[in-house]
């Protein structure tokens, strides 16, 4: 089987480095950039005309909605990369280089958090009264990933807090709960959503003003459904804290922008897809150390399970949090404990 992947893998390397030289790249000067929890690989390209990076997306099956979603997104004034060129059977692509300054490493450095994060919410606002935007070959945001997102939290969450755990009739009921929650939210079609709109996707490009300003990344995965989401994704962010009254201030910020946006209506929403992404991401994380081996996602646990906790009183989710303070107890409190080195 080790043979079989190295073999695998070197032949992999070979497709590469000739598609790079192709493209008019140094293939010996290839600088693979840090990944990160999808199965798409990146490298910084030497040797030619401009910054480029080399996209190296096999056998991820989002490949051909990355490339269709980034053409439209830049088709519309926003900086998602350009596109040079793709091998669309092997799962190569050329991309726009944005450079080094992710929000990430400029709020670790100090930057202005506010500054940072009411362009995000411009440009958020922007996409979504943006004529067009909304139109295109995407799924709707409906039940079907509505709840393979939950089913995360019942497979890969419940049975770490409660092992023996019943885990297709837990799933059964939650799912029953949940499918009442969402009824009026899974039928809204009026933006389209990023999904994973937060902090470690986002940039600031050199020589570009505004909205223009604020790179998109990691939006493969974009489908059609309510503009609630990406907000939730940005203000309320499973891997750092915002300083206090930031979110509050960034969401009046959006519905100021867009003033023909009922606001009882949307904070119904927004309150409602936050408990429903801080329980999918409670799973994800719990389902990345155990099957993937990426175990650092363990520490951001507690924060998620805090959200989660919050927002479930927020959006009035109380037979849902009976249901899971009785199945699961204590697991507002729950702590995972990262497997030993």
């Amino acid at each position: 089987m080790n043979a079989e992947r190295d073999t695998g893998e070197a032949a992999r390397t070979a497709a590469r480095r000739a598609f790079v030289r192709a493209a008019g790249f140094d293939p010996d000067r290839m600088e693979a950039l840090p990944a990160d929890a999808s199965p798409r690989r990146y490298f910084r390209l030497h040797g030619g005309d401009v910054p480029r990076l080399l996209m190296d997306a096999a056998p991820a099956p989002d490949f051909h909605a990355f490339l269709r979603i980034a053409r439209h997104l830049t088709g519309l004034g926003f900086s998602a990369p350009a596109i040079d060129s793709a091998d669309l059977e092997r799962g190569f692509a050329i991309v726009e280089d944005f450079g080094d300054r992710t929000y990430t490493r400029l709020l670790a450095q100090g930057a202005d958090e506010r500054a940072l994060y009411e362009l995000a919410v411009d440009t958020l606002a922007a996409l979504h009264d943006t004529e067009g935007s909304a139109r295109i070959d995407v799924p709707p945001y409906d039940d079907e990933p509505l709840f393979l997102e939950l089913q995360m939290f019942t497979d890969w969450f419940a049975p770490q807090v409660a092992p023996g755990i019943d885990v297709a009739a837990f799933r059964e009921t939650f799912f029953s709960l949940w499918d009442a929650a969402l009824a009026e939210v899974k039928h809204s079609r009026d933006a389209l959503v990023l999904r994973d709109f937060h902090v470690d996707n986002l940039m600031i490009v050199g020589g570009r003003t505004g909205v223009a300003a604020c790179g998109l990344l990691d939006f493969q995965d974009a489908l059609i459904g309510s503009a609630a989401y990406d907000l939730v994704s940005l203000t309320q962010d499973a891997r750092r804290d915002l300083m206090p009254g930031l979110e509050d201030a960034l969401v009046a910020r959006y519905l100021a922008a867009r003033p023909g946006v009922d606001r009882a209506a949307f904070m119904r929403a927004y309150h409602l897809l936050a408990a429903h992404r801080h329980t999918k991401v409670a799973g994800n994380f719990e389902r990345l150390s155990k099957r993937d081996g990426k175990h650092g996602y363990l520490v951001h646990v507690p924060r998620v399970l805090r959200l989660l906790d919050r927002e479930m009183e927020a959006a009035g989710l109380t037979e849902i949090r009976a249901f899971i303070d009785r199945i699961l107890p204590g697991w507002a409190e729950w702590r995972p404990t990262p497997p030993a080195a």
